[in-house]
């Protein structure tokens, strides 16, 4: 007699709260890169609505418009896994998207006061918020996905990434074109950040046992998947007090391949994410509305692709074609190799092959959603446990990378009509891919790693309470002949 297996109800909370994550990303990528069409309207009103003010800000200013958002960013991604282990992801992400929403509306009343540092600052104040999400959504998924479907939930969240991005850049070119013109990009922003907020304190919880939704059956399944048989394992969870092994994680070289891959990949993308209005208006020289269809399409390949990966890694899991390693490592290949090449391809067209450089933009991006699946998710892989402090730790430092691009590419791009100038900016962003994978290539692990374990720091104090121990014999010894031969000796 087989014993049946608890699979959990086909479609459930898990599901409701993946997709609030999905939207979640959504939201506050359109907050966050709406400014990349916004700047080329607000500086050229001409190609979009000439009824509002445009302003003269030369190239360096735009990027680092572009930048700060960064600025402020990295610095509260480690709060974030903080606040997420001390009051839940709940309200963290809530207040998170909530400060960042009524920061974006500030923009249209702001700018025209106090130009573009005032719309530096805004969006410098919008990263301190927006830098609390991400630790906190993946310790969600963390605690909401069976170990079964954490690649495929994780997944499907994550392609908020690409449709938060697809929207920032074709709805904010059609609306700054339109009778609201670029203020209303902000309006928008601010509203979508709104009501998801109200949906989210609705149907948001921060475990499955909290949910006053879930099923009993969804319950045991999700739970049964992810508490350890360890009954120690499970008091500690239960108590929410597992110490954080600082000196592990940071000498884990498994960790390090996940950190410089996230870098190198927030590099080649950040570059593309914030300069493609820009190359596409000055080099290709397409007019605002074209220009926000075809920045937009390259996301549009991009959340079509994640899908097909998500099918794609399911089915060779499933058949046991690839492991989890080999799917890993794989996609990240795919996602960080073409894109590269595509790059250098790209980096020699010009306005009369704009049909071409347009198909190689949305290939390099496309293939390039497969990092979700490749190195995203790696996280989870490595340490469940400490998944939100992995994530504050890799987010820093792929967060730090799109400070430094926008303005790379404004010490290289003095003009932006030259190609050639261009050319610079996307063959740097080609070598760094290409390196930053093999890295991830040689030394990422896609397992648990032993400092995981919640009981892990009392293993390690184990051998230094023995050593302790023999020391204090060996010392008491010692002692007790001293005596010996004083005695004697009297």
């Amino acid at each position: 007699m087989t014993t049946e297996v608890n699979k959990g109800p086909m479609l459930g909370q898990r599901h409701v709260q993946t997709f609030l994550l999905f939207l979640s990303i959504v939201v506050n990528y359109i907050a966050k890169f709406n400014a990349g069409v916004a700047v080329v309207a607000m500086t050229n009103a001409e190609t979009t609505n000439p009824n509002f003010p445009e302003y003269n800000w030369n190239e360096m200013e735009r990027s680092f418009i572009l930048s700060s958002f960064f600025w402020g960013y990295i610095l509260t991604q480690f709060l974030g896994g903080w606040l997420c282990r001390h009051y839940g992801a709940r309200w963290t992400m809530f207040v998170s998207t909530f400060g960042s929403a009524m920061l974006v509306l500030l923009v249209p009343f702001f700018v025209p006061w106090g130009g573009w540092q005032a719309y530096c600052a805004i969006r410098g104040c919008m990263g301190l918020f927006q830098g609390l999400l991400f630790p906190c959504l993946h310790a969600h998924l963390a605690n909401w996905c069976p170990a079964t479907e954490r690649n495929r939930l994780g997944a499907l969240a994550n392609m908020g990434l690409d449709c938060g991005t697809l929207l920032a850049m074709y709805v904010s070119g059609q609306v700054a074109a339109s009778s609201l013109g670029w203020p209303g990009i902000f309006y928008i922003s601010c509203g979508v950040g709104v009501v998801w907020c109200v949906a989210w304190l609705i149907f948001g919880a921060d475990t499955p046992r909290q949910s006053k939704l879930i099923s009993k059956a969804e319950l045991n399944y999700i739970e049964s998947s992810i508490i350890d048989a360890s009954s120690k394992q499970e008091e500690i969870k239960a108590s929410h007090e597992i110490p954080v092994p600082w000196k592990a994680i940071l000498t884990s070289l498994p960790f390090w391949a996940l950190f410089l891959v996230r870098c190198t990949q927030s590099w080649g993308y950040s570059t593309l994410q914030a300069e493609i209005p820009a190359y596409m208006n000055g080099v290709l020289l397409l007019e605002m509305k074209s220009n926000a269809l075809f920045s937009a399409l390259p996301y549009l390949a991009s959340w079509i692709m994640a899908l097909i990966y998500l099918i794609l890694s399911d089915i060779l899991l499933t058949r046991g074609t690839l492991t989890i390693t080999g799917i890993r490592k794989t996609f990240s290949s795919l996602a960080s190799w073409l894109p590269a090449i595509s790059l250098i391809g790209l980096s020699f067209l010009d306005s009369n092959q704009k049909t071409l450089a347009i198909v190689l933009m949305t290939v390099s991006v496309g293939i390039n959603a497969g990092s979700t699946i490749g190195s995203c998710l790696n996280t989870i892989d490595l340490s469940p446990n400490h998944a939100g402090i992995l994530m504050g730790i890799v987010n820093t430092g792929a967060n730090a990378v799109p400070i430094l691009t926008p303005l790379l590419v404004g010490m290289i791009v003095k003009n932006q009509h030259d190609r050639v100038q261009w050319q610079w900016v996307f063959i740097i962003s080609a070598i760094v891919f290409f390196f930053g994978n093999l890295f991830y290539i040689i030394f990422g692990r896609m397992v648990n790693q032993p400092w995981n374990a919640a009981d892990f720091l009392d293993h390690q104090k184990q051998p230094l309470s023995q050593e302790e121990g023999r020391a204090a014999k060996v010392k008491s010894k010692a002692l007790e002949a001293h005596n010996a031969a004083v005695t004697r000796s009297t």
